[in-house]
């Protein structure tokens, strides 16, 4: 019998490549334990925040206890993630997030699913940091165009616990629409629910357990709305599928999922929290579990901690301190003032115009001249608040360091286009936010435009002011880079909103109130 796994090893160093089920290697009706621990959309918070909350440091710290704990007891770990570790806080965006690769893997996590933010970035950005963290990137549902060839590996198969367990990773279809265009365009993402249908019933006869790591959210019921259909769907398309360790959705779950006994797991955002699964497994089926997201030093509404402190581990804790310090040192200083808030939270900004909708798009329209700028709510990441505003806030409110463009339009061709933006679903990234122009808009389409109170000629000449995200085509807008009036500034979106702010400080909130300039009805 093959020796249990000390859960202090990295499970990566004993995966099965290619390996085919020879019977099994368990003994009969012998309990055996196996934890699970898993992370989603880290988003760059490698280092916890003013309040001392979350950060990778307080995380090892949990890690190794749980793993410790695990081991002594004859179990085995298993660490992983569910992708989108890319974009989010300035200090990693603009180091390519190599302290929170580097940190995972000193972290010892074993695999993980690919999302849509890991192509925010240039290709050979994200294969350096594929070799900066050494552990598996997963997806079995991006391949080349040209040859049907996986860009990562679909799987890895591990021996735990006397038990072959298949790990197998999924990436939402969706990221052709919300990644970055540019970056991507080798690249099919198929249907995951359809790859699974081949996929799973091959892994079920490998292995003893067959864990999904995705990154394509958690819709109750399979409502999925203007979204790709996410873990749910996944799971009730297909029998075989143990267990989803996902991601995307950004929506903690503080016990499974169960759907088609397949549990589902998510871990909130940011490392806020980490998950527990205990299993015990008999005769290579899971027969009890017990699950925990575990907060990592997070407050309640009181303001007090939710459980006992856990300190930062020193280790960690002096990788990252001069990444810390070299990301921070540029970002502090003051480009402007604001007499309010102006709000970028994703729960409103995605659902409704807001006033940094307004200043976001009307930076882009003063910069290139334009009569009307559109703009992507999945692209405003934060609230901007009140007071003094530093670079940093702004990286932070833009971290996709997209290039500003824009396109001479007849006035047609601009109906056309913001028929489009109107039909985008709230609650969608692709929400759209405006500036220039007012509109009436009545299931989802354009009823009413006017500019500089002027109703749009169709024979004019407008010019629309976008990022080049959407200008490729991103979050499914119409691609305007093959269009003979299409010019890409070369500004960075976030710096274009720098100088705005600088140009116009102090700003005051009331003239980028949306107002009654977008009506929904």
């Amino acid at each position: 019998m093959k020796k249990l796994l000390p859960a202090s090893v990295s499970l990566a160093a004993v995966v099965l490549a290619g390996c085919t089920m020879m019977g099994p290697k368990y003994e009969p009706d012998t309990e055996y334990q196996l934890t699970i621990l898993h992370t989603n959309d880290h988003h760059g918070r490698f280092w916890r925040n003013d309040d001392g909350e979350y950060g990778m440091a307080a995380r090892k710290t949990l890690i190794d206890r749980i793993r410790a704990e695990v081991e002594s007891e004859g179990g085995s770990v298993m660490l992983l993630s569910g992708g989108d570790i890319n974009t989010g806080v300035p200090e990693s965006d603009l180091q390519d997030a190599e302290p929170d690769f580097k940190g995972m893997a000193m972290l010892d996590y074993d695999a993980m699913a690919v999302g849509n933010h890991e192509f925010d970035n240039p290709r050979d950005v994200l294969m350096q940091q594929a070799e900066w963290a050494g552990f598996p990137f997963l997806s079995a549902n991006i391949v080349y165009k040209d040859s049907g060839k996986h860009l990562f590996k679909p799987y890895e198969m591990f021996d735990v616990q006397e038990h072959r367990i298949a790990v197998v990773g999924f990436t939402t279809e969706d990221t052709v629409k919300i990644g970055n265009p540019e970056y991507m365009s080798d690249l099919d993402f198929l249907t995951p629910s359809d790859v699974a249908q081949d996929l799973i019933p091959e892994l079920d006869e490998k292995s003893d357990l067959v864990v999904a790591v995705t990154h394509m959210g958690h819709y109750q019921n399979a409502n999925h709305g203007g979204n790709a259909p996410g873990d749910v769907t996944l799971a009730r398309s297909v029998d075989g599928i143990d267990i989803i360790v996902g991601g995307h959705s950004q929506n903690p779950l503080f016990e499974p999922d169960v759907q088609n006994d397949t549990l589902i797991l998510q871990a909130y955002e940011w490392g806020k929290y980490v998950g527990r699964l205990d299993l015990t497994l008999r005769n290579g089926e899971i027969v009890d579990y017990t699950y925990d997201l575990i907060p990592i030093n997070l407050r309640g509404d009181d303001d007090q901690l939710m459980r006992p402190e856990i300190a930062q581990d020193l280790e960690m804790l002096a990788m990252l301190s001069p990444y810390q310090k070299a990301g921070g040192e540029a970002l502090d200083t003051v480009v402007g003032m604001a007499n309010g808030d102006f709000i970028g939270d994703r729960a409103v900004v995605r659902n409704e115009p807001t006033n940094l909708g307004v200043l976001v798009a009307r930076a882009q329209r003063m910069k290139t001249k334009a009569d009307v700028a559109v703009m992507n709510s999945g692209g405003i990441r934060a609230d901007l608040e009140g007071g003094e505003i530093t670079y940093k806030d702004v990286l932070t409110v833009q971290p996709f360091g997209n290039m500003v463009a824009y396109v001479d339009f007849t006035g047609e061709e601009l109906m056309n286009y913001l028929n489009v933006a109107a039909s985008k679903q709230a609650g969608s990234g692709a929400f759209a936010q405006f500036d220039g122009i007012t509109l009436r808009i009545s299931d989802g389409a354009v009823t009413r435009a006017r500019i500089d109170g002027e109703p749009i000629d169709p024979n004019g000449t407008y010019r629309l002011a976008v990022n080049a995200f959407m200008a490729s085509g991103g979050d499914g807008y119409p691609k305007l880079t093959d269009h003979p009036n299409f010019v890409n500034t070369g500004f960075v979106d976030a710096d274009v909103m720098v100088e705005f702010i600088q140009n116009n400080s102090p700003l005051d909130i009331d003239n980028f109130a949306p107002g009654s300039a977008v009506v929904r009805n």
